[in-house]
């Protein structure tokens, strides 16, 4: 039997609920009405800047009417703009606020102190290899 992958099967379910458990906390200390999807939106936004809702859909995994609705509630709340694509003036771009860029980089930071407490006792070595080993995982369903 694949003993391997059933207790990779079961440690990854038992993260992936608290992932979602606290996407939901640092998505509501952003701001309450902020859903915890969006959370993973500002975080690519932050670290690649700029882009298209059809980008973002398809990094996210989500359809163009989710992307849509989750962008404008970011919008709505002053987090992102759109602005026209320069490349093709038909599309926009959509990218963070200062008023965006700020309350995230706070939450981003107690998220980071959060994770420092946790793997207190791990090793960097053991750290690193694990980020490796997720960045791997990551890699691989974006392929898929």
């Amino acid at each position: 039997m694949d003993h391997e992958f059933l207790a990779l099967e079961r440690e990854l379910t038992v993260f992936l609920r608290r992932a979602r458990a606290s996407s939901g906390e640092m998505a509501r200390e952003v701001h309450p009405d902020l859903e915890p999807a969006a959370y993973g939106l500002l975080v690519r936004l932050e670290e690649s800047g700029a882009q298209r809702a059809t980008e973002l859909a398809g990094y996210i995994g989500v359809g163009k009417a989710t992307m849509s609705r989750q962008l404008r509630a970011l919008e709505d709340l002053g987090f992102v703009a759109r602005e026209p694509d320069p490349a093709d003036g038909r599309a926009w771009l959509v990218s963070l606020t200062d008023l965006g860029r700020e309350n995230f980089r706070q939450v981003r930071d107690a998220r980071r102190a959060r994770y420092v407490r946790q793997l207190a006792g791990w090793d960097r070595s053991e750290v690193a290899e694990l980020a490796r080993l997720l960045h791997q995982l990551n890699a691989g369903a974006e392929h898929e």
